[in-house]
């Protein structure tokens, strides 16, 4: 008080005003850092609630992914104990690592709180008599005794049971449908199809038309619809689903199956929730739109701090932008949070093999065979193992097992066609990429395969046409590219002119082969054009001369630079270049000499006395 009482009346109001305004200020903070924990603390609330209403109707995957989501929200700080943030110990380093904040903050996307169109998932509840049958359904088909289930469920009228016959009768025609595929294999017959749809769609439809369906029945008749192609109206209805009931995943995966173009899935009418990020972020990453899905997962991070899933599916952005280091680094992270997961660690042994990580490999391979040896990815991650090793009759046996599991396993089947490449099996290989194709059309990996198979077939029309798909399909992937303009170059076809369009595509997508610009050097010499060469040698020189590597290709820029130069007579840059070409010996040094003493021939300018260089 003493100190505050010789001040004037003017600056006592000045440090009043300061002092009010950093305690608005710290207001302001705490309001904002309250809401944001109300705001996570209503996803908790609305998690919670879906987990128990999706386990109820047993889709355990949505149930699952819901419940990875809950735990991966960031807790209050107020309320942390070693027991709630077990699961979250350690996840925070890869979200500091890998953030792109300034990104995320500049583009609009779905608040998660406050503009929910379904505050809370509440559902009718459905009356006790009706759930004693129920609960006799719901452990029939727990037990996968799925006729039982839907014969026990016969004359419910409950949505609850009549979503359960339904799906009970669904996955009933599907294990028949495996069971008909086993026993035909080889016989020639068609495709065998799940004879329960049309009674489903029968029923399903006719809820929908009387608005009696609740949105798990959506769900399903959507399913339906996808699976006997009606898929425009299958998107219709599955859109339904979600705006009415945003919480299970499994809606959200079925409807970005139908998604194959921006243009679709921009036309869909989707309603505001947090979940349609999620449902973005996936989408955008299959449409190979990478760094839009990245700043989607980045924002969901905001929330979601913990979420394995969501650090998983960066991994995978960052895959296809082939950063394989932060690749590792999350991945790793994951297995200390998540020591027995098994899920996208195919993705991760994918890694070990491109960058050759032996012993990597073998220990992941081993892990994942005493967790779960019987997993499709299990078996994908074992079979790398021996790829690397060399062993490919023994990767295509484990490729072979995973396609047992599941034979829609898309990475499998385009693997398997690698490693019928490397035994020279090309047939074999082209029918394992058209599995791959048939499967998912935007797999530019198997249209890559497909083309790398029909140009060793020495088919080269064939092989351009499936690299023009690839490319198609991921245009800033510079392999690809110069795959491409190879096989303009053959004898076959002879398209230099589109050759060097290829190579400048690859060069200009970052080719860390470095043949792009060193292959552009070549066919601008072949075909007379001197000045484009050096101009293309000289960026290979400088790339060489930045990463510090000695090749050939070194040697063969020089020595053309110097009788370039020398031919230009611009003979105090030949000079330098011989000059360097002098530090290689055997004919490279020859040739330099022999430049030297042209150039001293030509002119009388002072030059280096080539006769000082020992032969």
């Amino acid at each position: 008080r003493s100190e505050i009482s010789i001040f004037s009346p003017a600056k006592l109001w000045t440090v009043q005003t300061k002092a009010a305004g950093r305690s608005e200020e710290k207001k302001g903070r705490i309001g904002n850092a309250n809401s944001e924990m109300s705001s996570k603390e209503n996803c908790r609330n609305e998690l919670r609630t879906a987990i128990r209403q999706l386990s109820d109707r047993c889709l355990h995957p949505a149930a699952k992914w819901a419940a990875e989501q809950l735990v991966g929200i960031e807790q209050d700080p107020a309320k942390f104990t070693p027991a709630n943030t077990r699961f979250q110990r350690g996840s925070s380093s890869i979200r500091r690592r890998f953030r792109t904040n300034e990104i995320a903050s500049a583009t609009p996307l779905t608040p998660l709180a406050g503009v929910s169109y379904v505050s809370t998932p509440v559902m009718e509840e459905d009356e006790a008599v009706d759930n004693d049958f129920y609960l006799l359904g719901k452990t029939y088909f727990d037990c996968r005794e799925y006729r039982r289930a839907a014969h026990a469920l016969r004359d419910q009228t409950a949505k609850k049971s009549v979503f359960l016959r339904n799906y009970a009768l669904f996955l009933a025609g599907e294990k028949r449908k495996e069971e008909e595929s086993i026993e035909l294999t080889g016989l020639g017959n068609s495709e065998p199809t799940n004879c329960e749809l049309i009674t489903i769609e029968r029923e399903l439809s006719t809820l929908r038309k009387n608005g009696t369906i609740d949105p798990f029945g959506l769900y399903l008749y959507g399913l339906v619809l996808k699976e006997k192609g009606n898929q425009n109206l299958a998107r219709m209805v599955l859109v339904e689903s979600v705006n009415c009931y945003p919480w299970n995943w499994s809606a959200w995966s079925e409807l970005q199956a139908l998604c194959s173009t921006p243009e679709i899935l921009n036309g869909l009418n989707l309603s505001n929730h947090w979940m349609k990020d999620f449902f973005l972020a996936s989408a955008y990453q299959e449409l190979k739109m990478h760094n839009e899905s990245l700043v989607k997962y980045e924002y969901l991070q905001g929330t979601f701090s913990f979420s394995n899933y969501v650090q998983a599916q960066i991994a995978q952005v960052q895959y296809s932008l082939r950063e394989f280091e932060q690749v590792e680094v999350i991945f790793e992270e994951l297995l200390r949070n998540d020591p027995y997961r098994v899920e996208d660690m195919d993705m991760y042994s994918n890694v070990l093999y491109a960058k050759e990580c032996f012993s990597a490999l073998s220990y992941l391979a081993h892990r994942v065979f005493m967790t779960d040896k019987y997993r499709p990815e299990s078996c994908c991650i074992i079979a790398n193992y021996y790829s690397l090793k060399g062993q490919h009759e023994k990767a295509v046996t484990y490729f072979r097992r995973a396609l047992k599991l599941n034979k829609n396993y898309l990475t499998a089947w385009t693997l398997m066609g690698h490693e019928y490449v490397e035994m020279k099996n090309t047939p074999a290989a082209v029918d394992a990429y058209r599995r791959a194709v048939d499967i998912n059309p935007r797999d530019y990996r198997a249209w890559y395969g497909l083309g790398q198979a029909y140009e060793v077939m020495g088919m080269p029309f064939y092989a351009l046409h499936y690299f023009k798909k690839s490319v198609f399909l991921q245009a800033n992937d510079a392999r690809l590219w110069i795959a491409m303009a190879q096989c303009y170059e053959t004898e076959q076809l002879q398209m230099l002119e589109e050759a060097i369009k290829c190579y400048k595509r690859a060069a200009s997508c970052g080719d860390k082969e470095a043949i792009a610009l060193q292959q552009l050097a070549k066919l601008h010499r072949e075909l007379g054009r001197f000045e484009e060469a050096a101009f293309y040698y000289k960026k290979d020189l400088e790339r060489m001369e930045a990463e510090e590597r000695e090749a050939q290709n070194m040697v063969e820029a020089l020595s053309f630079l110097a009788e370039h130069c020398r031919e230009m007579k611009r003979y105090e840059e030949a000079e330098v270049y011989c000059a360097r070409l002098m530090d290689y010996g055997g004919p490279e040094k020859e040739t330099a000499k022999n430049i030297l003493r042209g150039i001293r021939g030509d002119t009388s300018l002072p030059s280096m006395d080539v006769d000082h260089f020992r032969p």
